[in-house]
């Protein structure tokens, strides 16, 4: 779903591109940052590599990279309690926002995939079991 742009930006001094990578990375920090967002969903192959001791800071994320323009897919797991319809939106405008100011690239198409949502507070409980357990 990736492409690279052939020509991003040219200058009195040269050339200017921005990898479609750079991209996915912007936007997977955006979507963290955005309260009520438990984590990236990347599938399979990403949690995979995770478990490897990889951290893909663009896990869950696709892009498509225009000369001007960008599209961002992005798949989330979200922390319960929190409206889902206003955290998806919060998403979206701080990818757009996000993208915009650092690479000056339009932001067409922000598209946010819920695919999961955790309890924060069954984990926290299941973290205590198992420290009173080990001594």
């Amino acid at each position: 779903m990736s492409t690279v742009s052939t020509e991003f930006e040219r200058t009195d001094i040269g050339e200017i591109q921005i990898a479609p990578e750079v991209i996915e990375v912007i936007a997977g920090l955006a979507t963290v940052e955005v309260k009520g967002v438990a984590g990236m969903s990347g599938g399979f192959a990403g949690d995979i590599a995770e478990l490897l001791g990889r951290k893909n800071l663009a896990k869950g994320v696709k892009v498509e990279v225009g000369q001007r323009e960008a599209a961002v897919d992005v798949s989330v797991i979200i922390e319960y309690g929190n409206r889902i319809p206003e955290v998806a939106t919060e998403i979206q405008r701080n990818i757009k926002r996000s993208i915009e100011n650092m690479t000056g690239l339009n932001v067409i198409e922000v598209n946010v995939h819920i695919h999961d949502v955790i309890f924060k507070t069954a984990e926290k409980i299941e973290e205590a079991e198992v420290n009173h357990r080990v001594k």
